[in-house]
C-alpha cells in the first residue's frame, strides 16, 4: 500500500472519530450511551475521546459512527444548532419513533429510523 493511500485512510479514520466524539459531546451522551450506539466498549470510547483510538474504515463501528454523525447533523440543522432543543428532542418521548430517540438509536434499526425521521423533517416534499 502506498504511503499516500495509508495517510488517506488514517485521515478518514481520524476525521470520523473526531466527528463522532464531538457529536456525542454536543448531545451530552455518556460514554456508555455512545459505546452502545457504536457497538464498542465503554473503555474504547474513553480512548477515542483521548485520541488514543480511531474508528477503522470498513468496520461496523465506523459505519454506525457515520450514521450517528448524519443523525446529529440533521438534528442540528433542524434545531438551528440549539443544543438544548437537540438534547430535549433526544431525551423526550417521540410517538413517531415509538419512544425516546436516545433509547431508539442504540439499535441499528432505531438509528436508521431516527435518521430517516429527521431527514424527512429537513426536506419535506
Amino acid at each position: 500500500m502506498s504511503q499516500v493511500l495509508a495517510a488517506s485512510i488514517e485521515e478518514r479514520a481520524r476525521v470520523m472519530t473526531m466527528a463522532v466524539v464531538r457529536a456525542a459531546e454536543k448531545l451530552g451522551l455518556s460514554g456508555k450511551d455512545l459505546a452502545t450506539i457504536l457497538g464498542i466498549s465503554e473503555p474504547t470510547v474513553s480512548r477515542m475521546r483521548k485520541d488514543e483510538y480511531r474508528l477503522e474504515e470498513g468496520s461496523k463501528a465506523f459505519e454506525l459512527g457515520a450514521l450517528f454523525v448524519r443523525l446529529f447533523r440533521s438534528l442540528d440543522a433542524i434545531t438551528g444548532g440549539d443544543t438544548q432543543v437537540s438534547n430535549a428532542w433526544l431525551r423526550n418521548e417521540n410517538r413517531a419513533l415509538g419512544g425516546r430517540p436516545l433509547d431508539q438509536i442504540k439499535t441499528i434499526t432505531g438509528l436508521t429510523h431516527g435518521l430517516a425521521y429527521l431527514d424527512s423533517r429537513r426536506a419535506p416534499l
